[in-house]
């Protein structure tokens, strides 16, 4: 039983990744009237940017881990 041996489980061990820096704070709000203004419909894009960015980070360590499939 490989659980039982101390020696199997060291073999398996990864060290940890860089640590993934935390999204900053959104830059959008609720549009003010009904329409978006493309001011607001901007930041919503720089958000989705920042968020894309932040998920892929943690994809490519979870791979580099060995958690998840290449």
């Amino acid at each position: 039983m490989a659980y039982l041996d101390p020696s199997a489980g060291a073999a398996r061990e990864g060290g940890q990744a860089a640590a993934q820096a935390d999204m900053g704070a959104l830059t959008s709000a609720a549009a003010a009237g009904a329409n978006p203004t493309k001011t607001e419909f901007d930041k919503v894009v720089a958000d989705l940017a920042t968020a894309r960015a932040t998920i892929n980070g943690l994809l490519a360590k979870l791979r580099a881990a060995g958690l998840i499939a290449p």
